[in-house]
């Protein structure tokens, strides 16, 4: 059973049979129906099926239908899809080993780490790869996520002045790491000595105060599995949802962490606290996207 079913609110599910019925309702009464051709000679039908349980959360079923036109089920994914643009800079794409599923790379200097993300418009990208459509300009990145455990936490305490530094640091800071990123020296060492300074600082002052006081966000690998991140973001915007099959509660923030805006939906039973605008976000998300492809 998959993971972040709950993420969605399918916390109930207790054996594979109940998956299964679920799986064949998706099957049935989905709202996106996606088909393309694998290979030239167009004898495998790959197909995706989808179906939102709530505003841009649901549920996607894939497989084959073989030359007697049957389908063949290969597997299923919760999904969380993003409401904004997160990213307009350039996507790679690599094809997962086991299955015919696919994660994108996003080098990100807002984040200062390669994003690693499940995509999760598979046929649209085969599509443009069958037809030799790739790679593409002018693409964007929409990011969601899916948490099955986080809490609420206070913001900090600032004023607008600094607000107003903060802003204008991490935009001068995101130039410099452009900057280093297509070689430039003088950006390195500025970049390298700021990281000193940081951790000087905060190695002194983390005797006295807690992490979560001097540390407003942070985006950080988590795990061994490539697209999990722990996160620490503002909510800039909030909505609980009903899923309307199973009737459980699901709470979708739109989160601001280190520049980067995503959404994440949380079952409201792993959710410790209330979401506020301003207040912060701390869990463990499965990162997802899509490429949003120039017509």
């Amino acid at each position: 059973m998959h993971r972040y079913l709950r993420a969605i609110g399918f916390s109930a599910l207790k054996n594979r049979k109940e998956v299964n019925e679920l799986l064949a309702y998706v099957i049935r009464h989905a709202q996106e129906k996606s088909y393309t051709t694998l290979d030239d000679s167009d004898e495998i039908l790959f197909s995706e099926y989808l179906m939102d349980f709530m505003p841009g959360v649901g549920l996607g079923v894939r497989g084959d239908y073989n030359e007697d036109n049957q389908f063949i089920f290969n597997y299923y994914f919760p999904y969380c899809k993003g409401a904004q643009i997160s990213s307009y800079e350039e996507v790679s794409v690599e094809r997962h080993a086991e299955k015919e599923s696919y994660a994108g790379v996003c080098d990100d200097v807002k984040i200062g780490v390669s994003l690693i993300f499940y995509l999760q418009n598979v046929i649209p990208y085969l599509q443009r790869e069958h037809t030799g459509r790739l790679p593409s300009k002018g693409t964007s990145l929409a990011l969601g996520g899916l948490s099955v455990e986080g809490r609420i936490l206070l913001p900090l305490a600032k004023n607008e002045a600094e607000k107003r530094r903060s802003r204008k640091e991490s935009a001068s800071r995101s130039k410099r790491m452009a900057a280093a990123r297509n070689g430039d020296e003088d950006a390195m060492e500025s970049l390298t000595l700021e990281d000193i300074d940081t951790y000087s600082n905060i190695s002194k002052m983390i005797l006295k105060q807690d992490v979560l006081t001097l540390v407003d966000t942070y985006f950080m690998p988590y795990g061994v599995e490539c697209d999990q991140y722990s996160i620490l973001g503002e909510i800039i915007g909030f909505e609980m949802f009903e899923n309307k099959l199973s009737g459980e509660n699901v709470w979708l923030m739109t989160l601001c962490c280190n520049d980067l805006f995503f959404d994440v939906a949380i079952n409201a039973k792993d959710l410790i606290g209330e979401p506020q605008a301003g207040r912060r976000f701390k869990g463990v998300i499965w990162m997802q996207g899509q490429i949003n492809f120039p017509e």
